[in-house]
């Protein structure tokens, strides 16, 4: 090596001179603890990125820089900023378990990495459904994230957040007083509607954005309705009804379905939400808009001139897994019509239940024979009187192209893997049933409800793949259509197996002469408000994936973010709050409908009233007659109308009963029609009431 030049070796050694003359500088995790501290305690990603911005002027004023500082503040501005996608980083955590934010492993600002690292693969765990379901594929994303929760936690122990991942539950920031003698069922359930109703309003007052979106992108955000269902059905709440009719009306003028339906070649699961997810709530809120009669009639049209055809066997079906407004995928793997095309047709069903159309009749009935068909057959191992999840194009035959009847192969995932979306197919047949008053279209019901009460009977025993009785331990959501066809006809042929499966309280309460399943349901109900009553950030700020909004729960279930899950209170509580169904509960107590509202809806009544400081049960549901339990929170009398959905033409005697009152409270006759079916009502505070609809002689 040559000698340095005279003048850059006086430089050198006047520089270690003066270095080794002068204090040493402070360590940056040292000089700057108080704003590292502040912006990772911070439960706001606001208040973080405006810590953040602090810590960097005082950089800028000391002359001194933290490694990858910038990149941090801007990540944190793009994950809170109202332009930007909740889930923009999806592609790179799938692909890479990781997120590179330029951030040293040794810098002051690793955990507040860290911190959102976990958070982005938690929140990818609970959306993708080729993931979840798999505990070696969770844990490779729920390991990691534990593992930077922990970091982030250690750093940061002031951090609310960062802990609820963890297992240590946020309290609510109100409690909701009861007067006394309150019924366990009317405090649970108000409970578990005040939360909601918390929730809704949080997302619409902090993430809807002008053209109607909440930041999940419009096949994400169009299905949030499905759990606003109790408040936009059971009662009336105006922002919330509001709020989904602007989300409706951008969604359905966008270009992309400018056709009637999704422009873009994707599976039915996915393109069918934007039209129906839109278009069917409001149907129920709004009926009397003319078009949606237009919108449903075009998917009519297109069902008969594009999507479907008569098969080999000379029976109607959908010719693919894949299509659009335009047209139709043949490719041998995606030509299969399977138990998820009822999403496309959706809100036809809803309008053929409420007006007989007779066009609409003949389609659906014609498709429904087709399968009816399929599960009667005992075809390629699959056994019969089971509905296979694909029927394929144009051989009508049972599955995919996979080797397995139960694997069709027909999508990327296991979306359609049996049973894939029993519950939708089974929910269209017993409307269909009840429509015609053909009983040939329950015979699926009949075989398969068959099928799970043996494997129950016989202990619940592990059966070969693709057996009678490995379908019938696979068959959880089997009773809704029981439960619907049993309290539509009052038909009991079906109660064993609504008895043995006990997985809806709500059905068990309705089964019991009296009331005897209250205490299951009140256990039901509590367990319920004890999730929504906790944790509030998990179901709103916390939230990067808008179709995934009551999810959380689930890791604190075992096997999920720990091996034998969070030993508090809320493991046996979240069992009764995760997914649809179970916040379904609010919803099929005050209205009578025994299962979800988006196939054959029961809803035999609507409570014209905001949904706070009061709770409804519905004890009985019928085309003849309607009771309900009634219990109002507030100080003063309380005045609503209640909207009677499933009652018959007639003259009806209405009685408003209460416990301290020996008279009644109201005893009137009314009658229902078409156009007028609603009821007036004066509710006393702070006692239980009951209210009875009969039909009168």
């Amino acid at each position: 090596m040559p000698p340095l030049p005279l003048r850059t070796l006086l430089v050198t050694v006047s520089l270690l001179l003066a270095a080794s003359l002068s204090p040493a500088a402070p360590d940056p995790a040292l000089r700057y603890r108080d704003f590292i501290l502040a912006a990772g305690n911070a439960e706001s990603d606001a208040v973080r990125l405006a810590h953040l911005r602090k810590l960097a002027h005082q950089c800028t004023v000391d002359g001194t820089a933290l490694p990858g500082l910038d990149r941090l503040m801007a990540f944190v501005e793009r994950w809170d900023s109202p332009q930007s996608r909740l889930e923009f980083f999806s592609r790179e955590i799938r692909n890479t378990r990781s997120f590179d934010f330029g951030v040293p492993d040794d810098s002051p600002l690793a955990p507040i990495a860290a911190f959102y690292r976990a958070r982005m693969l938690v929140w990818v765990c609970l959306e993708f459904s080729d993931i979840y379901p798999f505990p070696e594929k969770r844990a490779e994303f729920l390991g990691p994230a534990r593992a930077q929760l922990e970091t982030a936690a250690a750093a940061f122990p002031d951090n609310r957040i960062i802990r609820m991942y963890l297992g240590e539950t946020i309290p609510p920031e109100r409690t909701l007083e009861s007067p006394a003698g309150t019924p366990a069922w009317a405090r649970a359930q108000r409970e578990g509607l005040e939360r909601l109703a918390d929730i809704v309003e949080w997302w619409i007052d902090h993430r809807m954005r002008p053209n109607g979106e909440y930041g999940g992108g419009w096949g994400d955000d169009c299905e949030m309705w499905r759990h606003w269902v109790p408040l936009l059905f059971g009662f009336e709440h105006p922002r919330a009804n509001w709020a989904q009719g602007y989300l409706s009306s951008r969604l359905l003028a966008q270009p992309h379905l400018a056709g009637g339906y999704h422009s873009q070649l994707t599976d039915v699961e996915h393109t069918a939400e934007d039209v129906s997810d839109a278009l069917t709530p409001m149907m129920f809120l709004a009926p009397e808009n003319p078009e949606w009669t237009q919108r449903v009639m075009r998917l009519v049209e297109l069902a008969e001139t594009l999507w479907m055809g008569r098969n080999d066997r000379g029976l109607l079906q959908f010719k693919s897994t894949y299509f659009t407004s335009e047209k139709v995928d043949l490719a041998p793997a995606r030509a299969c019509d399977t138990v998820f095309h009822p999403r496309t047709l959706q809100p036809v069903l809803l309008y053929w239940q409420r007006t007989g159309n007779e066009r609409i009749g003949r389609l659906v009935t014609e498709w429904m024979r087709t399968w009816v068909d399929a599960a009667a057959r005992a075809e390629r191992g699959k056994p019969a009187g089971i509905l296979p999840t694909a029927i394929h194009w144009p051989d009508g035959g049972i599955g995919g192209v996979g080797e397995k009847w139960w694997l069709p192969e027909n999508y990327t995932t296991p979306l359609y893997d049996f049973p894939s979306a029993m519950s939708l197919m089974l929910n269209t047949l017993v409307l269909t049933a009840h429509m015609t008053g053909d009983p040939a279209f329950l015979e699926p019901l009949r075989t398969m409800a068959a099928a799970r009460l043996d494997w129950m009977r016989a202990g619940r025993p592990d059966a070969p793949e693709g057996s009678r009785l490995w379908c019938a331990a696979r068959l959880h959501t089997l009773g809704g259509a029981v439960a619907k066809y049993r309290f539509v006809t009052g038909d009991r042929s079906f109660d064993a197996l609504l008895t043995e499966e006990r997985d809806v309280p709500y059905v068990q309460y309705r089964l019991t002469p009296g009331g005897q399943g209250a205490g299951g349901l009140n256990a039901a109900l509590e367990g319920l408000a004890d999730v929504l009553r906790v944790n509030f950030p998990a179901y709103t700020q916390e939230v990067r994936y808008t179709d995934r909004v009551m999810r959380f729960p689930v890791l604190y279930w075992p096997g999920w973010m720990f091996a034998s899950g969070v030993p508090t209170t809320i493991v046996e509580a979240g069992v009764m709050a995760t997914g649809l169904n179970r916040i379904s509960l609010l919803y099929n107590t005050a209205t009578g409908d025994p299962g979800d509202p988006l196939y054959f809806p029961l809803n035999g009544v609507r409570w014209r009233t905001p949904p706070r400081d009061i709770a409804a049960l519905v004890t009985d549901s019928r085309p003849e007659g309607l009771s309900a339990r009634l219990f109002h929170f507030g100080k003063s009398p309380r005045s609503l109308t209640a909207e009677l959905y499933m009652l018959k033409p007639g003259n009806y005697r209405v009685t408003l009963t209460s416990a301290d009152s020996p008279a009644a409270l109201q005893d009137e006759r009314v009658t229902v029609a078409a156009g007028s079916r609603t009821v007036a009502l004066t509710l006393p505070p702070a006692i239980e009431c009951t209210l009875t609809v009969e039909l009168a002689n």
